[in-house]
């Protein structure tokens, strides 16, 4: 049977072509083995067992059935990795808690995010405040400057010979070093499926975000390629769980890879926060399923278009299910929206949303002085190179 095989989070369905009707649709919970088989009808064939027993063949499968296979793979080993999932909230107070805690969470991965930058800022600080303590070198440069606009023997000179001043260190200084950079602060790792350019090739890997950039790695733990945060020109992202990064060259092509993952998700608010000028939210994210669907099928699939079309569809399909079964309740099975517990529940979360809040407000004020101290002090230091520079162009 002719049809679309399409993916979400947690579930695997089949479609027919003709009727549209559902002919398999299983939780991806339920899959005992997912593997690359063949027979005397059916080549180049993706088997699923389900507990069951029962075996499900999918053929034909586009752009290839490596890519179709490493998907599904990934998401399977998701579902099979993550603990198991609390039932559905029954009232809208625990739907509330439920967005809160998530909203709770975020906030903290972004006052991470904001603590690594206030360490480099601090230790940017510490290392100019280290120089402008130190600045034997610009000394010397400014006495044989004036010695030599104005030497001591000149009879007309008015300017002596200055004995070179010794210099105090500063308490608390200190030399700012790659570990007080703190760098390589790991923000967050996320398994993904990785495809490097317009490639068919896709493989295992993970993503990590950093506070300096971004690297990829693959299934071995080995580094494919490491993003520095100023070299990204842009993130896009076509899904929930698909982005794509590029790095521009000019005289040489681009180096872009474009990542699936399940845990996607917890790496966008991140990236966000990091990348905000430079993310590109694409109308593939945003159109409806169907409308997407449709595009899909008149397009020619590439291997990322065919990817979103097979496994994008959780965002919309599940919690419709859920409001369709809620309609059908009748109203005397309603229950209050908001219990007691519930309500103490949102308060102590609101309680700690609002300190966290005015922590990354007060963190936020902190690096903005921070910011301004570290461009006063190159300014000073880049007029004083300048005008030692001229000085000595004058003497040439």
């Amino acid at each position: 049977v002719s049809g679309k095989l399409s993916l979400t989070t947690h579930s695997l369905r089949f479609a027919a072509d003709k009727t549209g009707e559902a002919l398999v649709s299983f939780p991806l919970s339920s899959v005992i083995e997912i593997k690359k088989e063949a027979s005397h009808f059916v080549f180049s064939s993706i088997t699923v067992l389900e507990k069951d027993h029962v075996k499900h063949w999918f053929s034909s499968l586009q752009p290839s059935r490596n890519v179709v296979f490493s998907i599904i793979e990934h998401f399977w080993r998701e579902v099979l990795l993550s603990p198991a999932e609390v039932p559905l909230p029954a009232t809208k107070g625990k739907q509330l808690t439920g967005l809160m805690a998530c909203s709770q969470k975020r906030l903290e991965e972004t006052a991470r995010v904001l603590h690594h930058q206030g360490e480099q800022l601090d230790s940017i600080t510490r290392g100019l405040e280290k120089m402008d303590s130190d600045l034997s070198d610009l000394d010397v440069a400014d006495r044989l400057l004036t010695e030599l606009e104005s030497p001591s023997w000149w009879p007309f000179s008015s300017k002596l010979w200055k004995m070179p001043a010794e210099s105090k260190p500063k308490k608390g200084t200190a030399t700012a070093g790659p570990k007080a950079l703190g760098k390589e602060g790991v923000v967050v790792r996320i398994p993904a499926v990785v495809s490097q350019g317009t490639g068919c090739h896709v493989k295992a890997g993970s993503l990590t975000l950093l506070v300096s950039g971004l690297e990829i790695h693959d299934s071995s733990s080995l580094l494919m390629h490491r993003f520095e945060r100023e070299d990204i020109d842009d993130i896009k992202v076509h899904t929930p769980y698909e982005i794509s990064i590029r790095q521009r060259f000019i005289g040489k092509p681009d180096i872009a890879y474009r990542l699936i993952s399940a845990r996607m998700p917890e790496a966008l608010p991140i990236l966000e926060v990091q990348f905000s000028q430079k993310m590109e939210l694409l109308e593939g994210a945003l159109m409806p399923k169907s409308a997407r669907m449709s595009s899909l099928a008149e397009k020619g699939c590439t291997v990322w278009q065919a990817a979103s079309g097979l496994m994008d569809r959780a965002v919309h399909r599940e919690p419709c299910l859920a409001s369709q079964e809620a309609q059908l309740l009748p109203p005397q099975m309603s229950e209050p929206l908001v219990s007691e517990g519930d309500a103490q529940e949102l308060r102590q979360i609101l309680r700690k949303l609002k300190s966290l809040a005015l922590d990354t407000e007060t963190e936020l004020e902190r690096q903005d002085e921070a910011l301004d101290g570290i461009t006063a002090a190159v300014d000073r230091t880049t007029l004083t190179i300048d005008k030692h520079t001229r000085r000595a162009k004058k003497l040439t």
